[in-house]
Order: structure tokens, then C-alpha cells, then sequence
């Protein structure tokens, strides 16, 4: 009976240094690491103060129970709370998760033991890869990676580490194939062998799948179901179906069920391979390889999520509705779509890939054909402002119906603002009139930070490459968008992720238009675009009439009160400067976010002071007793040892705060 007697005061203990502890080290602490750390402290505290006390002590002849009521238990109480926290503060420091403004916690991963378990896996995983890329010789062959005559071993090497390691790196290294702007011929050339078997899922597999995502029963959403996939790729699977409710035709893409866990695995350690690549190679850390791995990771994460493709789909179709350039794009049946599952509209068509034959067969003409899809390509990037971002062969077909083009796959979109399609739109006139003052401000608005451009220099740089490309039939788009890049990135700039997307995209998207026609020039064709362009504008009002006159009303119902406001306000302003009371004032308190820095800094300094403050007159305490031998030396050890207490709480308190605040995002 004692000893659960015991348990039960130890239990109301833990629970009561769980509440205090809280309270002291402040809101928004984390509730596991909160639990764990009281139990390691009561823990840890219980069997040193039973093993240096409570076991000389005879339980059975005292009715007081486990909690002695002396100088002994409020010493172990007290130490109970000193150590939770510590080991609070301990979890807190060696816990990387990245926290939100708030305090929340923005990333996935779960706590220490999970992540301990998870990173034993993912370094086994990384040993592999290593491994891997040690017996292929390719951390030899890295550091000679900058001699011209050793890139072809280089590139093997390379190449046969991301075939072995396989899954996300095979994919990896099929993505860098068309990243010709960074890599030379002979890595494009070793990188587009690398080829993934990926078997298709079985009728069971799809069942469960369908059965997992659809909301109703297979058979009550669609009336037939082709268990044969059109096409199966490394992430999805693609079906086609008849829709029951409107007997519609449609497509049907799955997500593999496999391929969430992979990902979450694999990425990481990627980018983890890929760091260590940057440390043995000035080459790799040259050409931004982890920076590479990153964006490669973060844009299959969003490629994963049915979800932001369906939205992606959606808003391109949105944004071309009232396009002038027949471009088809699947309807989306919402209803149906989550993050494994897309329902679509189903166009009967061929792959353009197949190049002149698919339109000898339709019997249509290739230019214009082409001139449609770049015309659609250049409204989304330079007026929509989101653009289809993977543009190849692939993923445009003709409609067998009319012959008109179809987009699809919209996985890969890029977004670029209003300043980044001016700029973008500025570098196009720019190479079209040749003139390199045009290009260069074209260059100010792409690039990321523009403080430190020497504009002269620039100008000599782009007038060069200018002249490279002058007094030719046809520009070569992927030449001069490879040759930007290397002059940008020679003068230590970089351009927004967003516009390096796009322009990458041009490059793919020459060599879509000729694979439709090989006499294709894009800028030729974009002189084009731009009268046709500057003509509509014109017309625009006379077209539409209703439209315009509406837009008129709105302009002027919100400008015309201003400027009734105009008078009084300039009558003001006169009084102001005659009377002399013109001040300017900035008060840094007016911002909010200002005054909760500024308020949190002083509060930080607070507790500071206060710890310091205890701290040093309970060591004055000390001292002073050591030298008084009569009955005030206890009470001043007693008062000194509680002020030192409180000192180690307000700093625990203050350095756990201070990690928090080193955490919170940025974001």
C-alpha cells in the first residue's frame, strides 16, 4: 500500500512540475518535448534522491509517506523542476525544426526518436549512394572535373552513380540533360542515356487507388473503366474512362501509391549527395549543383500533389479563355480530383514528337501551327504572367477533330510578376532591334540583385554577344539564352528563379517549333507577335465598346473623388508652410511589427537582468556567510541557494526563448 501510496505523490508531483515548468519557460512550448523532459527530470532526480537518501530511510515505520516534509524533499522538488527544464532547453537546441511566426511548427517531420529513426534510415540510404558513387570513381574523377579532356570520364562516372543509385536520381539526371545552359555537350550527351524501367501498376493496385480517392464507388462515377494504362511514368499513371453522370469521355491520371514515400526519403538524401558533391568540387559549387538538387526537390514535391497541377490547370485555362490563339486545355471535373487522383477532359489527338509525318497526316500547315502555340507561349508569359513551363514535344498534340494544338501536363507552371514580364518582354525587343542599352534593362529587371552592376561593362559584354549573332538568317535561341546566362552569371548575378524558368522554357520551346518546322526562327516570329499585339491593343476599344466604357467608369469613379479632395488639400498644405508647421515625422512605434520587436527586445533584456541580478547577490550571499558562524549564516545560505535557483530559471526561461526566436521563420 506504501508504494502505491508513493506513486500516486511522485505522479502528483510530475504533474505539478509539468504545470510550473510551463508557466515559467513561457507560452507556445512543444507539448512532447514538454512531457519527455518532465519525465527524464523526475526520472532522473527521483533515483538520485532515493539512491543518495531515501534508501536509508525505513518506509515502513514512518507515516509520512514519500514525500518527506524536510529540507531534503524541497531540495529534490526544486532540482526536479531545475533539470526539466534543462532538458527542455536541451531538446530545444538540438531541435532543428524550423518554426512559423507564431511559434507553430512549418515543417512536416515528426519528434526526436521518429527523426532519430528516420535519419538512421536516410544515412544508410546516403552510405548506398556514396558507396555508389566511390566504386564508379566518380570522387575521383570530380576533382579533375575542370580539364576539358577528362570530362567524358567525368560524365560517365557521373551518369553510372545516378543509374546505380536509381529512382529520384535517374530523374534527376533526365532533368539535367536539358540544363544545356550549364552543362557541355558531352554530360547532355551521357545524361539523356539514362532511361527508368517503370513497370505499370496492376488492375488491383488501381482499384485500391480509385477506391481510396473517389468519394462515391468506382461504379457509380464512371460506366466504363480501361484497366489498360495510355501511358505510365515514374510518378503517375494514366487511364481513360467514361464519365457515368454525362457519359463524357475523360482521363483519368493516379498517383503511384509508392512514390509520397520515396520522395520524402530520397529527396533529401539527394540533396544531402548533392552538398557533398559542392564540398569536393569548385566546379559543382560553380555551376550551383546544390542549388540545382534544391530546386529539383522542392518542384517534384509540388509535381507530387495532384492537387496544385489541377490548379495549375485550371488557372493557365483560365488566364487563355479569351485568347486569340486556339489553344486547347483539358477541362478539369473538380468534383472528382484530390492529391492522388485528376479527372480530365479526354482529346482524341497525336503527339506532335512524331514531327513531319503526324502533319503531313492532318494535312496542316506546320508554320502556322507553330506560330499559334509560340504566339499562346508569349501571351502566357508576357501578359497572363503563367506560363506551361515544360514545353516539349510530349505534352502538345493535335486535335484530330480541327487540328488545333492541345497543352497538357501542367505539373511544371512558372508564375512571373508584372515587373518580371516587362523585363522579359524588354529582352525580346531588345535582340529583335539588336540594341544592347535595351537588353541590359531588360537584364536590371530579371536579375535578383541588380546594387553592384557595373552598366558599362554590361552594355560591352552584351554588345558582343550582340555581334556573335548579327548579320544571320536565324538567331539560335538556345545559343544566345546559354550565352545571357554566362554573361549574368560573370558578373556575379543570378536571375529569379521565375525567369530562369522561363527562359529555360524558351529553350525547350525552340526546339518544340522545330520539331514542328525545322525552319522555325522564334524572334523572327515574335516581331510578329508584337505588331499583332500593339495592333489589338488599338483596336481594343472599338472592339469592344461595352467593355472599355465599363473599365472608363470604374478608373474615374475611383479617380474622380481624389481629385475632388485635390483643393481642399493643397488649401491645407499652404496653411501649414505658412504657419511654419511642416514637420516630417517617422515614429518607429507607428509599424507593428517594430514595436513587437522592440517590446520583445526589452522584455529579453529584463529577464536578463533580473537572472544576472540574482545571480550575483546570491553569490554575494555566499560569500558573506562564510564568514559568520552563528544561526543568520543558514538563512543567508537559504536565501543565496534560492536566489541562485531563480537565476538558472530566468536564464533556462530566457535561453529557450532565444532558440525559439533563432527558429522562427523568416517567411
Amino acid at each position: 500500500m506504501i508504494y502505491v501510496i508513493m506513486l500516486l505523490e511522485l505522479l502528483a508531483i510530475a504533474l505539478f512540475i509539468y504545470y510550473v515548468s510551463g508557466r515559467l519557460m513561457g507560452s507556445k512550448i512543444n507539448f512532447t518535448k514538454r512531457i519527455l523532459s518532465v519525465l527524464l527530470g523526475v526520472s532522473l532526480t527521483t533515483f538520485v534522491y532515493w539512491y543518495s537518501y531515501l534508501r536509508y530511510i525505513d518506509f515502513m515505520s514512518e507515516d509520512i509517506g514519500f514525500a518527506v516534509a524536510d529540507a531534503s524533499a524541497i531540495i529534490w522538488v526544486g532540482s526536479m523542476l531545475l533539470i526539466s527544464m534543462l532538458f527542455y532547453l536541451f531538446f530545444e537546441l538540438f531541435d532543428p525544426i524550423e518554426l512559423g511566426e507564431r511559434g507553430e511548427r512549418i515543417t512536416g517531420q515528426k519528434f526526436i526518436l521518429q527523426r532519430i529513426r528516420h535519419r538512421w534510415r536516410r544515412q544508410k540510404r546516403l552510405s548506398q549512394v556514396l558507396e555508389i558513387a566511390v566504386r564508379n570513381g566518380f570522387s575521383r574523377t570530380i576533382r579533375y572535373a575542370r580539364h576539358r579532356e577528362n570530362n567524358r570520364d567525368f560524365a560517365i562516372a557521373f551518369r553510372d552513380t545516378l543509374e546505380q543509385s536509381g529512382g529520384i536520381f535517374i530523374k534527376f539526371g533526365q532533368v539535367l540533360s536539358t540544363r544545356t545552359e550549364l552543362f557541355s555537350p558531352v554530360f547532355i550527351e551521357e545524361l539523356e542515356t539514362l532511361q527508368q524501367d517503370v513497370k505499370p501498376l496492376t488492375s488491383e493496385q488501381v482499384t485500391a487507388i480509385l477506391k481510396k480517392s473517389l468519394a462515391a464507388g468506382v461504379e457509380d462515377v464512371f460506366s466504363e473503366f480501361n484497366m489498360d494504362p495510355l501511358a505510365a511514368g515514374s510518378i503517375g499513371q494514366v487511364h481513360q474512362a467514361v464519365l457515368k453522370s454525362t457519359q463524357e469521355k475523360v482521363v483519368v491520371k493516379l498517383l503511384r501509391p509508392e512514390v509520397k514515400g520515396v520522395m520524402r526519403n530520397d529527396l533529401d538524401i539527394l540533396v544531402e549527395f548533392a552538398e557533398w558533391v559542392t564540398s569536393k568540387s569548385t566546379w559543382a559549387e560553380n555551376i550551383g549543383f546544390r542549388e540545382l538538387a534544391i530546386g529539383f526537390a522542392n518542384g517534384l514535391r509540388e509535381e507530387i500533389n495532384f492537387e496544385i497541377e489541377t490548379r495549375n490547370t485550371i488557372q493557365v485555362a483560365n488566364a487563355l479563355r479569351k485568347s486569340d490563339y486556339p489553344v486547347k486545355i483539358p477541362h478539369i471535373f473538380q468534383e472528382y480530383c484530390n492529391d492522388n487522383l485528376i479527372v480530365m477532359q479526354y482529346f482524341k489527338g497525336k503527339s506532335i514528337s512524331r514531327g513531319q509525318a503526324v502533319f503531313d497526316h492532318f494535312a496542316i500547315d506546320q508554320k502556322e501551327f507553330g506560330r499559334t502555340v509560340l504566339f499562346s507561349f508569349f501571351e502566357q508569359m508576357l501578359f497572363s504572367g503563367i506560363f506551361h513551363a515544360d514545353p516539349h514535344p510530349g505534352n502538345i498534340f493535335i486535335d484530330e477533330q480541327d487540328g488545333k494544338p492541345i497543352l497538357l501536363d501542367f505539373g511544371a507552371v512558372g508564375r512571373l510578376a508584372a515587373q518580371q514580364q516587362d523585363g522579359l518582354n524588354l529582352f525580346i525587343i531588345g535582340v529583335q532591334q539588336n540594341d544592347a542599352e535595351v537588353i541590359c534593362d531588360a537584364i536590371n529587371v530579371l536579375v535578383e540583385d541588380n546594387s553592384h552592376i557595373d552598366r558599362q561593362k554590361l552594355e560591352q559584354s552584351v554588345g558582343q554577344l550582340l555581334l556573335k549573332i548579327a548579320y544571320v538568317d536565324k538567331i539560335q535561341t538556345e545559343e544566345l539564352i546559354h550565352a545571357m546566362f554566362d554573361i549574368v552569371r560573370e558578373f556575379g548575378l543570378s536571375f529569379y528563379p521565375s525567369v530562369g524558368m522561363a527562359l529555360r522554357s524558351l529553350i525547350s520551346l525552340d526546339g518544340t517549333l522545330h520539331t514542328i518546322d525545322p525552319k522555325f526562327d522564334m524572334f523572327t516570329e515574335a516581331k510578329v507577335f508584337a505588331k499583332k499585339y500593339k495592333t489589338a491593343v488599338l483596336k481594343k476599344p472599338f472592339k469592344e465598346p461595352r467593355e472599355t466604357k465599363q473599365r472608363v467608369e470604374e478608373e474615374l469613379a475611383l479617380l474622380i473623388p481624389e481629385l475632388m479632395k485635390l483643393p481642399k488639400r493643397a488649401d491645407q498644405l499652404i496653411q501649414r508652410i505658412e504657419g511654419g508647421k511642416m514637420i516630417l515625422h517617422h515614429d518607429v512605434f507607428s509599424d507593428k511589427h517594430n514595436a513587437n520587436f522592440i517590446l520583445q527586445l526589452f522584455s529579453r533584456f529584463v529577464l536578463l537582468f533580473s537572472g544576472i541580478t540574482f545571480g550575483l547577490i546570491s553569490a554575494a550571499l555566499l560569500a558573506i556567510a562564510q564568514f559568520i558562524n552563528n544561526a543568520y549564516a543558514v538563512y543567508l545560505n537559504t536565501a543565496a541557494y534560492t536566489g541562485l535557483f531563480l537565476c538558472v530559471i530566468l536564464l533556462v526561461r530566457l535561453s529557450i526563448q532565444a532558440i525559439r526566436d533563432m527558429k522562427r521563420s523568416n517567411t
